[in-house]
């Protein structure tokens, strides 16, 4: 369930006013916006805001939509004044050392779920406010980021400020903040596509004031309010069980991944092979691969001391470096080797589907079209693994052979010698290796490990036996996860239609039923 979406579906009808049923008993908005009227004259009596140039009427080239009876369009600036913010010299200790006014940017607001903001990470003094274009704003005002980014709407809990990249409204009657609050929830994405900007897209005081906004009766504005807060608290209590879902299958897995690596999630058995045999065996394999030149000698690697242990096996396990068990597969100079002209079966990092953990396109390129980071052979039963950004688990197993089938630098390409294929595979994308790859990785725009890290990774060795039992379990446990995942994908639609008829039920006594789509 897109929930963003039926969110804004949701306050798409309440501004139209196909919510909640019409009263023909409410007091007219016209008698609202007389006493919105009388309370701004008011305050220019009593000297508490300027009297400013009446704003441009409404056209009708400007209004979007035909509204109820007994509703109208006003400027923002004729129901609320409008208020810009402001950002003390941050140089100066004393506007802000010990600072009690709340002071707000629109970064506070990024992550911000509720209606209402009491403050952000910041306060300044009343130095700082006396001494900068920052304004004392109201409790009640309707705050809404006007750059860097549009779209970030909040109620001020208590007085704050905030910095310039806000514009806010104190509502001349307090009791339509909250309509105003999900108007501006509605139309911030169309704010941000008419804003102008080059850097960064802004909107002024005057075209904030500017804004057309449908305005219902007080009470009407009340009912859209309690059933876009009901509807709201019901989208995200759903949203909330699925996300929690979601983690909770995430944990199982790579629960399982944990135990299975340390011996954990399968009974040992004391009749099966040690993994010093499975060893010896490797070494033998790997020799006579050698001796009939099917792959290269390499330099020993160094022996695993016990400080280097990072945790107690089972018995008859061995902790080994990756490089023992494996072999490298070979490179190719295919722009050397082949005719520029020779389509390239490619593979490169975004190739992968990380989440199914296959490779999920392979692109047909001229050797031409190829930079040198075209050279990893690709052959069958080998594994590709990525060196860039490991923990994003860019990682498949090959299940095919293909002519001229190369694959990026990016990666590692080999396979075990004698060991099960999906015992090392699911080691890679284990929790332990995530974390064991983070505190290697070097370079700030594509963090990665090298080769050599990776061949003298640790890895712990099972007996082959309880290699496949392992094998098998994690099989069968991940896709359990595996159907979970795809039962909550299919209990979106199911909370869709629940959705569909809460909204049927809020639309009795309309003339329409509004579907989400």
């Amino acid at each position: 369930m897109d929930t963003k979406a039926l969110k804004n579906k949701i306050l798409e009808l309440a501004i139209k006013g196909k919510l909640v049923p019409q009263n023909p008993n409410d007091e007219p908005v016209q008698v609202l916006l007389e006493k919105i009227r009388a309370e701004k004259e008011k305050l220019i009596k009593e000297g508490k805001i300027k009297k400013e140039k009446p704003l441009p009427p409404i056209t009708e080239d400007e209004i979007p939509f035909d509204l109820p009876k007994g509703w109208e369009w006003v400027r923002l600036g004729e129901i609320g004044r409008v208020f810009s913010g402001g950002t003390p010299n941050t140089n100066k200790k004393e506007y802000w050392e010990n600072g009690k006014i709340p002071w707000l940017t629109p970064a506070d607001l990024s992550s911000y779920k509720s209606k209402y903001v009491s403050n952000g990470k910041r306060f300044i003094t009343e130095l700082g406010l006396k001494n900068s274009s920052a304004q004392l704003i109201p409790r009640g005002a309707v705050l809404f980021s006007s750059r860097a980014p549009i779209g970030y709407v909040a109620i001020a809990k208590n007085e704050l400020c905030t910095n310039q990249g806000f514009k806010s409204c104190v509502p001349f009657i307090k009791e339509i903040n909250e309509y105003i609050y999900y108007y501006l929830k509605y139309a911030s994405k169309i704010i941000n596509e008419n804003a102008s900007g080059t850097t960064f897209k802004e909107i002024s005081g005057t075209e904030f004031a500017n804004l057309i906004i449908p305005l219902p009766p007080l009470n009407e504005q009340k009912r859209i309010v309690e059933k876009v807060d009901e509807l709201f608290a019901l989208i995200d209590e759903l949203d909330y069980e699925k996300e929690n879902l979601k983690e909770l299958i995430k944990l199982t897995r790579e629960k399982a991944l944990q135990l299975a690596i340390q011996g954990k999630l399968v009974p040992q058995d004391l009749n099966d092979e040690p993994a010093q045999v499975l060893l010896e065996k490797i070494r033998a394999e790997k020799e006579k691969l050698i001796k009939e030149g099917k792959i290269k000698k390499e330099k020993p690697l160094p022996p695993i001391t016990e400080d280097e242990v990072p945790f107690e096996l089972s018995k008859g396990w061995e902790w080994v470096r990756l490089g023992e068990i494996v072999f490298i597969g070979e490179n190719k100079n295919i722009h050397k080797e082949l005719d520029l002209n020779i389509i390239v079966n490619y593979v490169d990092i975004d190739c992968i589907d990380n989440k199914k953990y296959k490779i999920k396109e392979i692109k047909r390129k001229y050797v031409k079209e190829l930079s040198s980071r075209a050279r990893r052979v690709l052959r069958k039963d080998f594994i590709l693994y990525s060196l860039v950004r490991p923990y994003l688990n860019n990682i498949a197993i090959i299940n095919e052979d293909k002519d001229n089938f190369i694959g990026s630098t990016g990666f590692v390409v080999f396979k075990p010698i004698i060991v099960d294929i999906k015992y090392i595979f699911y080691f890679l994308i284990s929790p332990y290796i995530r974390n064991y790859y983070l505190d290697l990785m070097k370079g700030f725009n594509s963090p990665s490990i090298n080769m050599e890290e990776f061949i003298t990774t640790f890895i712990p060795l099972p007996p082959l036996n309880e290699q496949k039992r392992i094998v098998e379990k994690l099989d069968q446990l991940m896709t359990l996860c595996d159907e979970l995942e795809a039962e909550i994908e299919k209990s979106k639609k199911d909370a869709e239609k629940l959705m569909q008829a809460v909204l049927q039920e809020a639309f009795k006594g309309t003339n329409n039923i509004y579907p989400l789509t």
